[in-house]
């Protein structure tokens, strides 16, 4: 059986983190499905996240661990963790505390912005506000 055959049949956790050490992470509201943000998380992170049950992450801009919520209260309750067919990508069900908002500008999602989709149109293309 090949490498990634056997990374894609194991029942055992072995990420596989990127140049960089990361994966990326999408995190989704438990409740409604609601995509919620994407992220990444160093083995640190993954591993803080597994123990305490709260999302930790590695914020590329900070280059440091980041405890979702430590300091705006919106901490993010893993409810299930699941892990993509070759290992380098994971999906986090989560309960955000505080008032639900999971981006740092305040919206619920960091996906907050449409792309307008007029193949019409020239040049960059419009970003519409979510309802």
């Amino acid at each position: 059986m090949g490498a990634s055959k056997a990374i894609e049949q194991c029942l055992t956790l072995t990420p596989s983190f990127d140049a960089s050490g990361l994966l990326a992470c999408i995190t989704i509201d438990a409740a409604t499905g609601e995509v919620l943000m994407l992220a990444y998380m160093n083995e640190e992170a993954l591993r803080r996240s597994i123990e305490t049950g709260e999302a930790w992450y590695w914020s590329r801009s900070r280059r440091e661990l980041w405890h979702k919520g430590a300091t705006s209260g919106q901490t993010q309750r893993i409810t299930e963790m699941r892990v993509d067919c070759d290992q380098d990508a994971l999906l986090i069900k989560v309960e955000v505390a505080g008032d639900g908002s999971a981006c740092h500008t305040g919206h619920r999602t960091c996906f907050y912005r449409k792309v307008a989709l007029d193949r019409r149109s020239v040049g960059t293309p419009a970003l519409i506000m979510n309802d």
